[in-house]
Formats: structure tokens, C-alpha cells, sequence
């Protein structure tokens, strides 16, 4: 696990705008991405302990939404307008699949070689169901391979459940750039359209309110990044000055209780919201909570820059992506889990950021 984690193929790019007064890295938000990427794992682990049973941990498949959310702020940024010509798109695809697609088919080889030691071996078969088939058939691999598995053309999780996000993101990028593209600064107004159309889709057709994957979740996906667009399209600027004026230590302590109070805020809402529709909410929710610590203002924004949460920050991805490969998970993904027991679906695992 510790040797896989050092795999860590897409750190957030340096969050920059050409012509902008920023050109720092957002090092609180990477170190918020790795928090995430660890409650979302200790969701994935379910327990009977008190705290894995508990609301917080249950509705913790919500903080996929903040992945989503910060790679909506950090790609606006960063890309904004520099998505001018046809090379521009071709490189930025290609960058984007190549920070994201080795560690996913890795993973992917890893599960598909022990389907095949469990075909060769009937010793493995254990208790699950038969090699290649119950979500690890190979239609589905094909899927994978093509990274179409969160994007509706599955019924089901297949192979590493976590990679629905990260299919649902990279095509998620590709209209970004598509959009920014062709509509240049009018771009916002397709941003808007998609964070307000997507949440009343998914109240309308889900069924599983905010816990959507391998159905819904490109609509997911598109609202948290949309959202965290418009945050870096219309705040950017006003939050890098910030950041200058904030740097001698100004205000210090009410920045400090802004986000202590952010966090107990985000932490009640996820404990409330995972079971119901209000969930829906969670990447406004998140946005705020972004908006916030992107100023790096208080004290606690100081402890997340600290090396330990840097590295955390910095692992992120491969974290999301590999607590599967625990003893007995890929027997596990073949069960229902603890939130279909509790009338929803597990967490599916992105961006990946």
C-alpha cells in the first residue's frame, strides 16, 4: 500500500491565470484534497466500530464532491485562457489523460491478473462469485479500458469502483476545453447553466439522491467542477490580492474562527445530508469551504501547509485509488456494502483532482 501510494500521478497543476496577479500553488487545497481522499477511503472501510457507523463517516462519500469541486477552481485557473488554438486542446487532453490514465489502468492490470490466478487457481475462488463475471466481466474491462465506466454505459461498478470518477472527470475536462474554446470569456455562462441544470436533474431522476456513480455521475461530476469554474473565473484575481494582503498575518485570528467554523459547518452537513436529497447541496457546500481556504488566512490554513499534509496532499490520488487492493476487497466489491444496506449505494470512487 505505502509503495503504491508513492505512485502519485496527477498533483493539481499550479493553479495560475495568465494576466492575473497569481502564480502561487494553492498549497491548503491540496492538502484539503488529501484529507478528503482519506475520509472517503475510511468510508470505503466499513467497521463496527463507532466511528465508522457513525452519521459523519456514512454520508463521507459526499467529499468525492470536493475533489470535483477543486478541479473545476484549479483548471479554470490554470486554463482559463490559455485554450486558444487547436494544439492548445490537443496538448491539454493529452496532459490531463496522462496524469490520470496510468495509475487507473495499473489498477486495472492488478485486478484483471488476479481475476486470472483465481480462473487458474479454484483454491481463490473462495466464497465470491466466478472469475470475470459480477462487475468484472470483460465487457466491462473493455469499458474501463476506454474509461466509459462513469459515464452511463454500465449498470453497475466494475473492477476498481473508485475509477467512475476519474472517467466521469477526464470527460469532464474535455467540454471544459471544448467550451472555453469556442465561447472564450462567455464561457461562464455555460458554466452556470450546468450548475444549476445539473442539480435539478439529479433531484429529478436520482434515486439514490447525491450517491450516483456509474449512472449519473459525468451530471455529478459536471456540477461540483462547474461550480468551482465559476469560483475561479469570477474570484481568482480577488483572491490572489487577498492572499498578498493576508500574508503579513492581518486578521488573523478571525480568519482562524471562519474556518474552524467552516470545518464544524461541513462536518454537521455531511453528517445530515448523506441519507437525503439535501446532499444534493454538497458541492455549493464545498465551494464555500474552498472559497474560504483559498485565502490561506488562519491558523489552521498554516497547519495544512506544514510538510506532513503537503505529503498527504501529494498522495491524494492514489490513495482514492488504492484501498481496494486491501486482503479480501476485491472479494468485498462483489457484496453489498454498508450504504446499500442503509437503502443507497456505496461511494464510487477521482479525481482525482
Amino acid at each position: 500500500m505505502a509503495g503504491a501510494a508513492l505512485l502519485n500521478l496527477v498533483p493539481a497543476p499550479v493553479a495560475t491565470r495568465v494576466g492575473t496577479a497569481a502564480g502561487q500553488r494553492f498549497l491548503v487545497l491540496d492538502s484539503w484534497r488529501g484529507i478528503c481522499a482519506l475520509l472517503v477511503a475510511l468510508f470505503d472501510f466499513p467497521t463496527t466500530s463507532m466511528i465508522s457507523q457513525s452519521a459523519f463517516v456514512g454520508g463521507s462519500y459526499l467529499f468525492v464532491d470536493f475533489f470535483f469541486v477543486l478541479s473545476g477552481f484549479v483548471i479554470a485557473s490554470a486554463y482559463g485562457s490559455r485554450l486558444n488554438e487547436p494544439d492548445d486542446l490537443a496538448r491539454f487532453a493529452l496532459v490531463r489523460f496522462g496524469r490520470i490514465y496510468p495509475l487507473h489502468v495499473l489498477m486495472l492490470a492488478a485486478f484483471a491478473g488476479f481475476e486470472t490466478l483465481r480462473l487458474i487457481l479454484p483454491a481463490l475462488h473462495g466464497t465470491g462469485s466466478a472469475p470475470f463475471t459480477a462487475g468484472f466481466d470483460l465487457k466491462s474491462l473493455i469499458a474501463n479500458l476506454f474509461l466509459l465506466q462513469g459515464m452511463g454505459v454500465e449498470d453497475h461498478l466494475s473492477w476498481n469502483a473508485p475509477s467512475w470518477s476519474i472517467s466521469a472527470e477526464f470527460f469532464t475536462y474535455l467540454l471544459f476545453a471544448a467550451v472555453v474554446f469556442t465561447a472564450g470569456q462567455r464561457a461562464w455562462i455555460w458554466f452556470v447553466a450546468a450548475a444549476v441544470t445539473a442539480p435539478l436533474f439529479l433531484v429529478a431522476v436520482s434515486t439514490r439522491h447525491m450517491d450516483v456513480s456509474f449512472d449519473f455521475g459525468f451530471i455529478r461530476c459536471l456540477y461540483g467542477f462547474s461550480l468551482g469554474a465559476l469560483l475561479a473565473w469570477f474570484q481568482h484575481v480577488s483572491i490572489a490580492e487577498a492572499r498578498q494582503a493576508l500574508s503579513g498575518g492581518a486578521g488573523r485570528i478571525a480568519w482562524t474562527i471562519a474556518e474552524i467554523v467552516m470545518i464544524a459547518g461541513i462536518a454537521l452537513f455531511v453528517s445530515l445530508a448523506g441519507t437525503n436529497d439535501i446532499g444534493i447541496a454538497a458541492p455549493v457546500a464545498f465551494a464555500l469551504a474552498l472559497y474560504l481556504f483559498a485565502h490561506e488566512g488562519g491558523l489552521v490554513s498554516a497547519m495544512l501547509r506544514s510538510r506532513p499534509m503537503l505529503l498527504l496532499g501529494s498522495l491524494s490520488y492514489s490513495i482514492y485509488m488504492v484501498p481496494h487492493l486491501r486482503p479480501g476487497a476485491h472479494d468485498q466489491c462483489r457484496r453489498p456494502c454498508r450504504t446499500q444496506a442503509r437503502a443507497r449505494h456505496r461511494w464510487r470512487p477521482d479525481a482525482a483532482g
